[in-house]
Parts: structure tokens; sequence; C-alpha cells
């Protein structure tokens, strides 16, 4: 499998850019640097904005005045979307409106549930028809035993997401899936979910934008990644959140990006074709070469584009030819 390649700046070539949110335009609370200047360098060229997120503790109104008080372009606040909003869709359709849902989750997920008539509860006792998970840090043992017998009982479940971890400004902390496989292991059951790299929340997405030619845009290689290629949508991955250029290079097939770059400037840019001869690979003015089962770039500005490209043009090339993923040199790190 190989890269695509781009003969002028890559948004030329898209009409929508769907946009990963914690880890790829934001950290918590602050911006990742050059994110703003970027983005508007997109929505200069008339190409939409759509801001994706799987976490589901916040309202999207919420959200999308975090992305205004960062200066992100914005001009409305239905270029906002959220798992919760996916899920509440989902369940919508599924239950009729009107339903009761037991709910294990913050605001953002119960203003979506309301915005579709259903009726958010919170005890087995009030009669609900199913139960729906989405992240919220207040969380305890009480809700999520609560949803386990519920579970357990027979009715429906739904979860926003499934991400395992959630990045925050001090670290990597816990997530919903976390949360949603502790009801798991209790009641032996799965929930059908509503998040990346599950299909509601790009058809979500698209359903709202009506683009032919999207973009998608993530750090993370099993949520952003893998749900774009399962829905026929390109992928960009960026070394800003989760998942580090190493993990892109041992990435199973499944789980590899289209295209790779540092960060959302990658969108204003020529992503230049990489050559591949033994084990050595060129991109442009950067090249590489595996050295005792290490990556090592010879020439290039480490972590730039073509960079990136280059290593990971040839830790690919090396797997599919039969061959152990390779390590990738220290100093290549962003």
């Amino acid at each position: 499998m190989s890269f695509l390649a781009t003969s002028a700046v890559l948004v030329g070539d898209h009409d929508l850019v769907m946009l990963d949110l914690d880890g790829v335009v934001y950290r918590g609370a602050d911006a990742v640097p050059g994110a703003a200047e970027a983005l508007r360098g997109v929505a200069d060229r008339g190409v939409a904005l759509a801001y994706l997120t799987n976490n589901a503790s916040r309202p999207a109104g919420v959200v999308a005045q975090h992305l205004r008080d960062l200066e992100m372009p914005l001009s409305d606040d239905a270029e906002v979307v959220t798992s919760a909003q996916a899920v509440a869709t989902l369940m919508a359709e599924r239950l009729g409106h009107g339903a009761r849902v037991l709910v294990v989750g913050g605001a953002g997920l119960r203003e979506a549930l309301e915005a579709h008539d259903l009726v958010p509860v919170s005890d087995l006792d009030d009669d609900p028809v199913a139960v729906v998970q989405g992240f919220d840090p207040g969380i305890g043992w009480q809700q999520l035993a609560e949803a386990s017998y519920a579970v357990a009982a027979g009715l429906p479940w739904f979860a926003s997401n499934t991400d395992l971890t959630v990045p925050t400004a001090r670290g990597i902390a816990p997530g919903n899936g976390s949360l949603v496989r502790a009801v798991s292991i209790a009641t032996g059951r799965d929930p059908v979910v509503a998040g990346k790299p599950e299909r509601p929340l790009f058809d979500e997405t698209l359903g709202r934008t009506r683009a032919a030619r999207p973009l998608m845009v993530g750090d993370r290689l099993d949520t952003d990644i893998s749900g774009a290629r399962a829905a026929g949508i390109a992928s960009l991955w960026v070394a800003t959140g989760v998942h580090t250029l190493a993990d892109v290079v041992a990435a199973n097939p499944d789980e590899r990006p289209d295209l790779v770059g540092p960060d959302l400037s990658s969108l204003l840019t020529e992503h230049v074709e990489v050559e591949v001869e033994g084990v050595r690979a060129r991109c442009g003015d950067a090249a590489a070469e595996l050295t005792d089962g290490t990556i090592r770039l010879v020439h290039g500005e480490a972590g730039g584009l073509e960079a990136l490209r280059a290593v990971v043009g040839l830790g690919w090339a090396v797997v599919d030819r039969g061959g152990p993923a390779p390590a990738v040199d220290d100093t290549m790190a962003t």
C-alpha cells in the first residue's frame, strides 16, 4: 500500500475537511499550535469544515464556543458534530420519539437526546426502554451499576463511543470505552456504538454537509483513520495527538492513513510522491534508510512533512515485503 500524492495543496482535492478535535485542533483548553491559522487558510479556499468529536460530555454549542474562543473558523454551531448527536439520531430512529432512556453521561448527551424528543432518565425504576453511555468526568460506580442492571435486564444498549483513553492537558486518562468495558464485563454484552470508528458519526456529518469529496483528519489510528477507511473517506494522520510515528509505521493495513503530516499545516501543502528502493526511501528533499531494524532520516528536516512520508513509506514497504515493523529513530519524534 502506498500514500496518496497531490500535485497541488492537499485541500484542493476536497470539498470538506472533517476534523477530529482532541489532539488535532486542541489539547484540553488550548489550541494545537498553528491550528487556527491552518484552518483559516482552508476556509479561505472555500473548503467546508466540520468539527467531529467522539467526546459526548459537552453540548455542541459549548464546543462551538470553545472553538471560537480559540479563533478557529466556525460560521455555525451545526459545523460541530458530536458522538452524542450521532447516537441520539440512531436511537430516535430505532426507538421512536418520546422513548425514555437511561443516561450514563453528561449534559452533551442529555441535550442531544432531548433534541430528538427522547426523554433522559437516571434510574431503572423510571421505566426506560434503552440505555445509553457517553463520557462525563463525573461518572461513578453508582451510575455504572445502574447501567449494568438495565443492560443485564435486556434493555437495548447504546454508546456514544468506545475510545479507551481521552487526552487531557495533564496527559492520557480513561475514556468512555473504559467505562463501557466495565459494564460489558459485568453483563457479558456489547453496545451499539455511534462514534468513530463506526459509521453513524460519519453519516451524521455527511448528511449535514452533502459533501462529495471529504477528507478526515485525525490523530488516532483506531478511531479516526480506521473509521474513515471503513466509510470510504480519504484520511490524513497528524502527529499532534495520541498515536506516534512509530504507531503509524506499525499500523495494520486497515488503520493506515492515506496521508501523514506533522500538523494541520499539511492541509495547505503539496504531498510529494514517495519513492522506495530496497532499504531506502525518498520524498522530495527527505531520505530515510533502514539500518539494523531501525529507520533513520539521512536527509531532510526531522518531523517535516516529506520526512514523515519517507519514513512511513519505507516502513510500510518493509512490512508489506513480509518483514517485521521497523523501529523509528527517536530523532524523528514530533
